[in-house]
């Protein structure tokens, strides 16, 4: 194991690390994710790991390090996730250099708490020509958090190379988010990159079945009322879906070994 001993995990980020796309309703914010996973497979091969979440959807970059970096640093973090500037990169009008800088200055104060720190670059959907032109600054992104990765000495999760990706069953219906699976096969591949032994088991080898024109331009019809407008109605009116949410995991919890997070959430309900 990369990480040799029980220690604190702290994620940092947006929807990616909130778990957006893994639906589980008895969980906060509805949702469980990569992360809750990784922290109960450190829990079960080593008892006595500790965790918090501070990840909400929709923050950008100065949102994480206003909200969630000092907070993060100080719970004296053993090993640190973050993934964060996919939703600045969406943006528009927004620069990568800019980006770079305050993504850089993110990991820098990170990188000082001695933690093991875990970065990704971002994946490459490819969902229609409506989003290309946000393709070559998700490029650039993906090169600079690479070289900052190597500067800091992070380890990195080259997520943008996951050929298994390219999978529609990977993806929720909003196209942007992973699917249950997608986050199952994201929590296994961490774990596997941290040399932690663990149980998850991931099915990714059939493709959803051939859809004739007449069904694409309906499901693409539907994609683009139901997530795509809203999307841009929401940047237009500078509001987010997650303006009204708080940290699934604000505080780090004791993780059980046996039954992980699943057996704490049905203990605080029962309490």
């Amino acid at each position: 194991m990369i990480v040799q001993a029980p220690g604190r995990y702290i994620a940092l980020g947006d929807s990616f690390t909130e778990g957006v796309g893994d639906v589980s309703n008895r969980r906060p914010n509805g949702v469980r994710g990569w992360a809750d996973r990784v922290a109960e497979g450190l829990a079960s091969e080593c008892p006595g790991w500790e965790y918090a979440n501070l990840a909400i959807r929709s923050k950008r970059l100065r949102h994480i390090i206003a909200e969630q970096l000092e907070p993060a640093v100080a719970m004296e973090p053993t090993l640190i996730t973050l993934y964060a500037g996919g939703n600045d990169v969406m943006d528009f009008g927004t620069k990568i250099a800019d980006i770079l800088a305050d993504y850089e200055v993110l990991v820098a104060r990170l990188a000082q708490t001695g933690a093991t720190l875990v970065l990704f670059t971002g994946y490459d959907v490819e969902v229609s020509p409506i989003l290309s032109p946000l393709r070559r600054k998700n490029h650039a992104y993906n090169d600079g958090v690479r070289l900052i990765a190597a500067k800091y000495g992070a380890v990195l999760v080259d997520y943008a190379s996951f050929s298994v990706y390219a999978n529609s069953r990977m993806w929720g219906p909003d196209r942007l988010h992973m699917s249950k699976a997608g986050h199952k096969y994201l929590a296994a591949r961490l774990l596997d990159i941290l040399e932690v032994p663990h149980g998850i088991t991931h099915k990714t080898k059939h493709r959803a079945p051939a859809t004739t024109a007449k069904q694409w331009a309906r499901e693409h019809h539907v994609w683009v009322t139901e997530w795509v407008l809203p999307m841009f109605a929401r940047k237009l009116r500078g509001t987010t879906l997650g303006d009204s949410l708080t940290p699934r995991w604000p505080e780090p919890v004791r993780v059980p070994p046996k039954k992980g997070l699943k057996k704490l959430t049905r203990s605080r309900l029962n309490n």
